[in-house]
């Protein structure tokens, strides 16, 4: 992946994001009869921009694409001609003011509805969640998972694809359930309930492997150590590889399947390494020295070859879960509903000092998911938007001077106490919001930075 391919799709994440967030501001404060100034997308120097509509509002996109900002006739930000007090954000009674902050969020979350409805129309991809081989000293091994059965349901909630097991299963570890309800079926048709015990999952690692994590794994059919193909100019092609070749050993290390392969070749990146081949019935040895490359930060050895695969063995195991319209906009809403919540109570728990603040994530990471995402095609893209988009609504209401949630808490304020905050008072809240965020983005970029160096 490049890194142009990456920053494109982190932009038009950020433009889709952005706008739609603040097309809930403008258009409800127009439907309130309040006068927009400004539409801008983005911040510093502006790269276009064109005056439109009957108040010649200025429609603008900035070059740094990290936000954006609806500007709307306000007396407390500059002198408003007395024929156009009536349109003036301040003059508005506080229901208005508080309909109008809220729209930006309320319209990310509308957004993820959008996008979740049409992943569930199109289709998510998947694998079935028929189980690999359990890890020792696991909770799926002291629940007594066995390797074949396939997962139906966890909770009562249907499962059909290893996301969907996934999802699930985070949503109770993260509130730190106990014996969690699932329900199994083995090869002979046999159903199973087990009690999965999720307690003593370490919250800190959830974004990491979590399924290793319990113990569980998806079953992969075996890929046997034969070359398909080898690539031109690859460590393979150089060291004389061929199609049909089947690897029998590594340095003396006996090579079972592809996977045993790949993980000898990924650990010694730059190091001479002797294969034993078995070629047209006879054994023979080459040298190879794997090219490195760089993934996820870490350097790994690669030398271009592929596996002959049995691909009806894969295609068995894949699974389509899609639904028609009047259902898929149900399940849009629940999964959006659960991303919310899931998201609320990570917040939480990271501010009750129960999830650690390395959890977060900086532009530099939301910008790596949005080019992987859009590498694995358009479903991957689209979930990848979604519950970005439930992430910045969520974060917009948050109770944090600066942002819409600190305005709304403020005007619930002036609801109960019949009358708005002092300026002094609204002064130090902003300087309060603005040391919040300094100090969230100082956590998030340093996370960011230290992925990088650690992998």
């Amino acid at each position: 992946m490049t890194i142009t391919y990456t920053i494109i799709s982190f932009i038009i994440a950020l433009g889709i994001l952005i706008t739609f967030h603040e097309l809930g501001h403008y258009l409800v404060a127009r439907w309130n009869g309040v006068k927009v100034l400004r539409f801008c997308i983005g911040f510093g120097q502006p790269i276009f921009c064109k005056r439109w509509g009957k108040d010649q509002t200025e429609w603008v996109i900035a070059a740094i694409p990290l936000g954006g900002y609806v500007k709307m006739l306000d007396e407390n930000e500059g002198k408003v001609e007395p024929e156009d007090l009536p349109r003036s954000f301040s003059r508005q009674p506080v229901a208005r003011r508080f309909a109008i902050v809220a729209a930006g969020p309320i319209a990310n979350f509308l957004l993820a509805i959008v996008l979740y409805w049409l992943l569930f129309i199109l289709g998510v991809h998947g694998m079935k969640p028929v189980l690999g081989p359990v890890e020792p000293a696991t909770p799926a091994a002291y629940a007594k998972f066995e390797a074949g059965e396939t997962i139906v349901s966890i909770e009562n909630e249907s499962v059909a694809s290893w996301q969907d097991a996934r999802w699930t299963l985070l949503r109770y570890a993260i509130d730190q359930s106990a014996n969690v309800k699932v329900q199994t079926i083995n090869k002979n048709g046999e159903i199973n309930w087990r009690q999965l015990d999720l307690s003593h999952i370490d919250p800190d690692k959830l974004n990491e492997n979590f399924l290793g994590m319990v113990g569980l794994s998806s079953h992969q059919p075996i890929v046997k150590p034969v070359i398909a193909q080898v690539l031109a100019d690859g460590a393979g092609y150089h060291a004389g590889l061929l199609a049909g070749d089947e690897i029998l050993a590594v340095n003396d290390t006996e090579i079972q399947t592809w996977m045993d392969f790949v993980q000898e070749i990924r650990t010694n990146p730059d190091r001479a390494l002797e294969l034993a081949i078995l070629r047209s019935h006879q054994i023979i040895t080459l040298d190879i020295t794997p090219e490195t490359t760089t993934e996820n930060g870490k350097q790994i050895g690669k030398i271009g070859i592929v596996p002959v695969v049995n691909q009806a063995e894969f295609e068995e195991l894949l699974v389509t879960v899609s639904y028609p319209p009047g259902k898929a906009i149900q399940k849009a809403i629940e999964k959006t509903w659960e991303t919310t919540i899931l998201t609320l109570q990570m917040l939480s728990k990271m501010i009750m000092g129960d999830v650690s603040l390395k959890n977060v994530s900086g532009p530099i990471s939301i910008a790596d998911y949005a080019g992987q995402s859009a590498q694995m095609g358009l479903v991957s893209y689209l979930a990848f938007l979604a519950l970005i988009s439930v992430s910045i609504g969520v974060l917009n209401l948050l109770p944090i001077p600066i942002l819409d949630g600190g305005h709304l808490m403020y005007y619930l304020i002036e609801m109960i106490k019949g009358t708005p905050l002092s300026d002094k008072v609204m002064l130090i809240g902003q300087k309060i919001g603005l040391a919040m965020l300094f100090t969230l983005m100082t956590f998030a970029i340093y996370n960011d930075i230290n992925r990088l160096i650690t992998g």
